[in-house]
């Protein structure tokens, strides 16, 4: 709640600067491209050198009230860059950040957008959010230190003087950006399975310490989506479950976890995709609850969220007719303003989901950043044409589409969590992967394994096994053979009892109708199909995940964990209470 506090007493000083103002507030406009390019920052007065003050929200409105209309603009945009090095970068990487920004490296995309932001991207083919990530510039922890060193030292000679706000999609499961070398944490829908916030908040505390180590300072996570009962729609084992009450717990848990390290947590995606069936890259998906339902579903995870005083909340591309019908929640000032500020008290930093997805581009670039910031935005996350965004808020600052103390607002939030976040001491690599971290993630992944049908006590296979995958599933295969190895299992290359793995995508056609064992490493829906005599749910095919599976299968480890969300007409647990 100290950060909710004090983000508030921030927004004193843009308050104040607004009373200059007057009139009624214009439905934002197409901008006029610029046909200059920025004039140089506002100099910085002889007091500014004194020591800076020691509240990060007093220090953020110092800075805000001395910068310029090209400082503040900068400042709100958070794009992604090519090239793995903040200053060294390939042709091919060159290319690419011409063509998205006119400059060659990162580092010098910061310097010419004066960026208060960058997020880390990576591009995967089962990822369901590759197709806003059209490059990867994350390897491994080391690369990843290095590279926001680099893009910090950037933005700390531009003049706000101030850390780059650094964000990755780190949630772990099927939307994981970094996972060479760190302790891999399960699906967000195995925490709802263990249902142990204790456990959930140790997990993403380590987590939390691996993410500060890297340099990162905003992870996107957690996802505070409630399913609808079977777990439909798009956002799947992403999700804690289908429990709001449950969700809520869960959301405050991984809050508390990851900002006690220091990493600003972002609540995801307001006001709900959980409900929805349409992909909001592609289209804009209708949230068709009426208002007394949607508070009752969609809302308790968000609120709690922000009540455990999570530093972000990201608006989705979402259509909540029950609120403001037809409106993207992005561009809604009765979602992003009326609702998150007025009924949720959410004074923290408000991002919006990718400005390159498919609803978001409905207007120019230009455009669709004056009328995100309007509806209550503070931050616009991967624009898809950086300087068309960057001119568009110059010129609705111009034009009055856009008022200045809409922006110092905005600007104000930014600075003061950038600052805060800063206060935690950044961790050194050797954090990451240690004992201790993965200890708090075994136990998590154990608690979640559950039985939806078969044996509760002993071995769940008599005799040897042999395992099988889809090809796609092989390292997971081979992780699991080795792991039931170490648990004393006998494992076959053929002629045991078969265990079948499916995961994140497959269908009945993956299946196998002879094995004993059907594993789901994902949202276990697709386990109401399996005819096999043993049905179990994992929700992950880490390395961790699967080592808590074999435990069970050798029957040296109970199943506590309870499916989340229905299957079929399974029960949730054939086994826990």
């Amino acid at each position: 709640m100290a950060i909710v506090r004090n983000l508030a007493r921030a927004l004193v000083v843009p308050l104040l600067l607004a009373l200059g103002a007057c009139g009624d507030e214009p439905e934002p406009a197409a901008a006029p491209p610029a046909t200059a390019a920025p004039g140089p920052s506002s100099p910085v007065p002889e007091s500014a050198s004194a020591a800076p003050p020691a509240d990060p929200a007093a220090r953020a409105a110092e800075i805000v009230a001395r910068l310029s209309d090209e400082d503040l603009a900068g400042q709100v945009l958070m794009p992604y860059a090519y090239g793995s090095s903040a200053t060294e970068v390939d042709e091919d990487n060159a290319r690419a950040n011409q063509g998205l920004a006119g400059v060659n490296t990162p580092a010098e995309m910061i310097a010419k957008y004066r960026l208060g932001g960058m997020i880390l991207v990576g591009f995967t083919v089962d990822d369901p959010t590759s197709k806003t990530n059209p490059t990867t510039n994350v390897e491994n922890p080391e690369q990843v230190r290095e590279l926001t060193a680099g893009l910090r030292d950037a933005a700390l000679k531009l003049p706000a003087s101030a850390p780059l706000m650094i964000g990755m999609d780190q949630e772990y499961g099927t939307v994981t950006r970094v996972t060479e070398g760190v302790t891999i944490l399960p699906s967000a829908m195995a925490f709802g399975a263990a249902a142990r916030p204790d456990l959930t908040e140790a997990a993403w505390r380590a987590a939390g310490q691996e993410i500060a180590a890297m340099g990162v300072t905003v992870d996107f996570a957690p996802v505070a989506d409630t399913l609808n009962t079977n777990g439909g729609g798009v956002i799947g084992s992403r999700s804690f479950g289908s429990d709001p009450k449950a969700n809520a717990e869960q959301v405050a848990a991984a809050v508390r976890g990851l900002q006690s390290a220091g990493v600003a947590a972002s609540l995801k995606h307001f006001p709900g995709h959980g409900h929805t069936t349409a992909d909001s890259h592609d289209e804009l998906p209708v949230i068709g609850q009426d208002r007394k339902r949607w508070e009752q579903q969609d809302l308790p995870p968000f609120r709690s969220g922000v009540d455990a005083g999570a530093g972000v909340v990201m608006s989705g591309h979402l259509n909540l007719q029950s609120v403001d019908k037809g409106v993207a929640a992005t561009f809604s000032h009765k979602i992003m303003t009326d609702v998150l500020r007025g009924q949720l008290k959410f004074t923290g930093v408000a991002v919006t989901d990718a400005m390159n997805m498919a609803p978001a581009k409905k207007w120019p670039a230009g455009e669709a950043a004056v009328r995100a910031l309007n509806a209550g935005n503070d931050m616009l996350l991967m624009p898809p044409d950086i300087g068309a965004a960057r001119d568009g808020i110059l010129a609705g600052l111009k034009d009055g589409s856009l008022k200045r103390e809409r922006l110092t607002e905005a600007v104000t939030r930014i600075l003061t969590l950038k600052f805060r976040t800063a206060q935690t001491p950044q961790p050194e690599l050797s954090v990451i992967g240690s004992p201790a971290h993965q200890q708090a993630v075994t136990a998590l992944d154990a608690a979640a394994v559950t039985v939806l049908r078969g044996r509760c006590t002993g071995a769940l296979a008599d005799g040897p096994v042999s395992v099988f995958a889809p090809a796609n599933r092989e390292v997971a295969r081979v992780n699991l053979v080795k792991a039931l190895q170490e648990a004393g299992v006998q494992v076959q290359t053929s002629g045991g009892a078969v265990i079948r793995l499916v995961g994140y995508g497959d269908q009945r056609v993956d299946l196998d109708d002879s094995a004993a064992i059907t594993v789901m490493m994902d949202s276990p829906g697709l386990l109401a199909q399996a005819t096999t005599p043993t049905l179990v749910a994992t929700y992950s095919s880490s390395k961790l995940s699967l080592t808590a599976l074999a435990a069970v299968i050798a029957g040296k480890a109970k199943a506590p964990g309870r499916s989340p969300i229905a299957v079929g007409k399974l029960p949730r647990s054939a086994c826990a209470k």
